[in-house]
């Protein structure tokens, strides 16, 4: 295998998704095809030399070459996220390599089980990856995102999940509000648990492929309830991260 090297990549497009989220989309010189579900680290490196690191899921497909689109939550006092968002415009330089990783990555088969997506805030950005690469790849494949989030104004790629839901019927939305949700909503709204796991579970014909990504605490719960319920081990995929970074 080739090692993986920076590169100086450039915005091409700066996208707002909520509030606090933003979508970049990165020219590369030197483009490698990821996989959905993989992620690309970036550095930035201040006059002098003090550098500051950090890993964003790519939410782009596959089949979307010669780019990535990132996107950034913005964390609180996080050094990187907080320049993305204040300090970088379209046309500016970003240094990052990938793709990097092998594990929580969905390829797409024709065959493959259905899935089942569980995502919390900016989690959701690798799980929209699988999705677009289902929907490029014309796949049936019975899908359903359970997505956590805290408020309306929250909800990442809000748009495009609900034209999704409207264009394919083996694809169902599950939005779940733990704070505050939309004046009349019917849906879920607490912290996901062992009994709302098996209502969603329930809802497939065959066993499915779970991939669960989030902070630490969503991922932790959500990979137990589903082995609560039933869902073998080897079937729970995960990825996380913590409170600290950005």
């Amino acid at each position: 295998m080739s090692k993986i090297t920076w590169q100086l990549a450039t915005v091409t497009s700066i996208r707002p998704e909520t509030p606090r989220v933003k979508s970049f989309t990165l020219s590369l010189p030197g483009f490698t095809p990821h996989l959905a579900g993989q992620h690309y680290d970036l550095r930035l490196t201040a006059e002098g030399g003090y550098q500051a690191e950090r890993s964003y899921s790519v939410a782009s497909p596959p089949e979307q070459t010669g780019e990535i689109e990132l996107t950034v939550e913005l964390v609180a006092e996080g050094e990187v996220s907080g320049y993305l968002f204040e300090g970088v415009a379209v046309g500016d330089p970003l240094e990052v390599r990938g793709p990097i990783g092998g594990y929580f990555v969905w390829r797409g088969e024709p065959a493959a089980p259905p899935l089942l997506l569980v995502g919390g805030g900016s989690g959701v950005v690798p799980l929209m990856a699988m999705l677009r690469h289902r929907q490029h790849l014309g796949l049936r494949t019975p899908a359903v995102l359970l997505f956590s989030i805290r408020t309306p104004e929250e909800v990442i790629y809000q748009a495009e999940l609900e034209a999704l839901t409207k264009e394919d019927p083996t694809f169902t939305l599950l939005l779940d509000y733990t704070r505050q949700a939309p004046t009349g909503w019917a849906g879920y709204q607490r912290r996901i648990d062992a009994a709302l796991l098996a209502e969603v579970v329930a809802r497939f014909a065959t066993p499915p492929q779970c991939f669960v990504c989030g902070p630490t605490g969503l991922v932790e719960s959500v990979a137990n309830g589903l082995q609560a319920v039933g869902v073998a081990t080897e079937s729970i995929l995960t990825e996380r991260f913590g409170p600290t970074g950005g």
